[in-house]
């Protein structure tokens, strides 16, 4: 143990020399609690410099250096996420410390304000620092909360005029990139992209090394993309995709690529996005899918079967892996593959989305129907009236179809229950009006008597 003491901070070996060795003069005591304090507070040894700073404020409330100590105690405390614990020693702190002293204190206090989520208050307290301490080292920190305040409190057009007024004061402060990033953001959120697009083009080049960066570039080919220049903001999306592949919002640059190419697209725009869907690294379910969609758009059949038969083996158990079942058996459906739709269609109603499975279920009966198999095909219809949000149609062609296999299997009361509740209740005419044609033969097969029985008993 005693091989580690070398190592341990000065303020910790301060902070045992004040709490156990007896003072040499009382009259020492505040001042080696004060210098244990800011000595903790200096190394991020937050809990021991609000311990020592909290024993110095009760023990000497009458000490002239007691507004500098609320000060520092109020920030070990935000530190440690007590804020409003913190809020208290910063309020105390500005009635106690000098003028100066007492305007940082009331920026720590809208600190901890912002971070309590009382933006209205927040406000307020940094709108007293900006137009009182304007020159302090905070007071472009202050600007930028109280921008940052109005956002949040959906006053735009003041935090656009904020943070203006932060990067004309303050253009070489570090804050200057965040305030240029998020007044763009605000600008083109508010359709201003007149105003947005030369601050976002211009980011890289000025904070080129900036870690909001990539963020510009994805702003930047959003912001192109709303103002209807598709062409160069699908470019900037896959440059930034392409640049940071991994960064949070490169999932939502994928879809915006994704849907505006499938949306307004020319056709060497819809063959880049496939491909660079399939060549994802890693790959994920949305892409596979999306890459399929529009391998679909473009024709190409084998393509979509292959994106989506890829998306089935890599994420089997994917929302999205159980719908692209339902499109292949959809698609195998139409070219009378009728034990492939039917295979691919059992696999789709494992879907935990009740649409998917209640369309699944269905295309599993019409396949079996087909198949001659109408046992299976019965108790596919009849499962998807087990299922609770469905539409309508999807409803009622499930018990056009329990008609008909029933009809099969020679159980005419239960086809006849079944067609005459489409006939009164479906919302498709056509439907109905078929319904009502089969109840009708049904009806007149269950009036007719059993084949080789003479109507009069056998009595001649």
């Amino acid at each position: 143990m005693t091989r580690r003491w070398p190592f341990l901070s000065a303020s910790v070996v301060l902070l045992v020399a004040t709490l156990f060795a007896p003072p040499v003069r009382a009259l020492d005591e505040p001042e080696r609690l004060r210098l244990v304090g800011e000595r903790a507070f200096a190394d991020g040894l937050y809990p021991i410099a609000r311990r020592v700073l909290e024993r110095f404020v009760a023990d000497y409330p009458k000490d002239e250096r007691i507004g500098d100590a609320l000060l520092l105690l109020g920030r070990a405390r935000f530190a440690l996420g007590d804020a409003e614990s913190a809020l208290e020693a910063f309020r105390r702190a500005q009635a106690s410390a000098p003028s100066a002293a007492s305007l940082e204190a009331k920026f720590w206090e809208a600190e901890t304000l912002f971070r309590l989520r009382r933006f209205a208050e927040a406000r307020a307290a940094y709108d007293v620092v900006v137009k009182n301490d304007a020159a302090a080292p905070h007071a472009p920190d202050a600007a930028y909360g109280l921008a940052w305040s109005d956002l949040e409190l959906r006053r735009p057009d003041a935090a656009i005029a904020e943070f203006r007024e932060l990067l004309a004061r303050w253009p070489e402060h570090a804050l200057g990139p965040a305030a240029t990033l998020y007044l763009a953001r605000t600008l083109a959120e508010l359709n201003r992209f007149s105003d947005a697009l030369p601050l976002l083009e211009s980011f890289a080049t000025k904070y080129p090394r900036h870690k909001q960066a990539p963020e510009a570039q994805y702003l930047l080919g959003w912001a192109r993309v709303k103002s209807g220049d598709t062409k160069a903001g699908l470019a900037d999306l896959r440059a930034f995709v392409a640049a940071a592949p991994n960064h949070e919002l490169a999932p939502a640059a994928r879809r915006m690529i994704t849907e505006t190419a499938a949306r307004s697209g020319d056709r060497s725009e819809l063959q880049d996005t496939y491909k660079a869907l399939m060549e994802q690294t890693p790959p994920t379910p949305e892409a596979l899918y999306d890459a399929g969609s529009i391998a679909g758009r473009l024709g190409r059949p084998s393509d979509q079967e292959t994106a989506w038969r890829r998306l089935q083996k890599e994420f089997p158990d994917h929302p999205l892996g159980m719908r692209a079942a339902l499109d292949l058996a959809n698609t195998a459906f139409k070219r009378k593959e009728w034990k492939e739709a039917a295979a691919q269609a059992n696999v789709a109603a494992q879907s935990t989305e009740d649409g998917v499975r209640a369309e699944a279920l269905l295309l599993v009966g019409e396949s079996e129907l087909k198949l001659g198999r109408y046992r299976v095909a019965e108790k596919a219809f009849d499962a998807v009236g087990g299922v609770k949000d469905i539409e309508a149609g999807v409803r009622y062609r499930a018990l056009a179809g329990l008609g008909l296999a029933r009809e099969q299997l020679k159980d005419l009361r239960g086809a006849l229950a079944a067609y005459e509740a489409v006939a009164s209740k479906s919302p498709d005419a056509t439907l109905r009006d078929w319904a009502r044609d089969r109840a009708q033969s049904v009806k007149s097969l269950l009036g007719r008597p059993p084949a080789g029985k003479p109507k009069n008993g056998g009595r001649s």
